[in-house]
């Protein structure tokens, strides 16, 4: 698994992080982690510094001067990946919701040569949200919904943040050409890699709601998407997202 990095973005995670940690390397010690913080103020960074005395040279570290957006700390996890020669880039967040076990499930499905993303699905196989209202499951479901409308993608759960690619679709993405820095940008990801031919599969997964720590959702992210995925359908009629996948790719 030295071939594979799982990228956490975290603002104030303390709560969270070294029982994350402990349960990805209790399912493969082989992993490497890239901790993304925004200046947390809880002193999540200061507690990654700890721990990579446990995990020394598997759980790296990279440090930014604010908030800067979930979109703007996966590109930069993205680029730091692709400049190390990962083969596999894992998303995930770092509240529990994406449960560690689904890891080597995600990565199998790309592994076998049939898919270049794995998507970790709450809505593939019915409707596998745990702990959320109802208002908030059928909010999030009919905006998959919405952009599967707009889009014309057959994804089942385009706003799913879970997810492992295959690093060339990395490589081949323009990735400075993504907008979207809030949860939008997990659907922008999907539609480029979509747009570019890459194969795409979900694999079903269970998504608990955090248990400890705050969310970091807001009216302003549901915006972003009701309308960015409009204009970023618009857009991608003269839009280059990078190099279109051939089949012998």
């Amino acid at each position: 698994m030295e071939n594979s990095l799982i990228i956490i973005p975290t603002y104030n995670e303390i709560e969270n992080i070294e029982r994350l940690l402990k349960s990805i390397y209790d399912i493969n010690p082989g992993y490497h982690v890239l901790v993304v913080d925004d200046n947390s103020p809880d002193g999540t960074a200061q507690e990654v510094v700890k721990l990579q005395e446990s995990y020394p040279d598997k759980l790296h570290l990279i440090s930014r001067a604010g908030k800067l957006g979930l979109g703007t700390a996966y590109i930069t996890g993205f680029k730091w990946a692709i400049e190390r020669d990962y083969e596999y880039v894992f998303e995930m967040d770092a509240d529990f919701s994406h449960d560690p076990v689904y890891l080597p499930h995600l990565h199998k499905a790309c592994q076998n040569g049939k898919a270049d993303m794995a998507i970790g699905s709450r809505y593939v196989s019915g409707i596998n949200v745990v702990n959320w209202p109802l208002g908030r499951i059928m909010m999030s479901y009919l905006a998959s919904a919405y952009v599967r409308l707009i889009t014309g993608m057959k994804i089942r759960d385009t706003t799913a943040g879970f997810k492992c690619y295959r690093a060339h679709v990395l490589r081949t993405i323009s990735l400075d050409t993504i907008n979207f820095k809030g949860y939008a940008f997990q659907i922008e990801m999907k539609f480029a890699a979509w747009k570019l031919g890459f194969r795409i599969t979900e694999v079903p997964i269970v998504f608990t709601d955090r248990r400890h720590g705050n969310s970091k959702m807001s009216g302003g992210i549901f915006n972003e998407a009701l309308w960015g995925v409009i204009i970023m359908k618009f857009r991608s009629f003269y839009r280059n997202y990078g190099t279109k996948r051939t089949s012998s790719d």
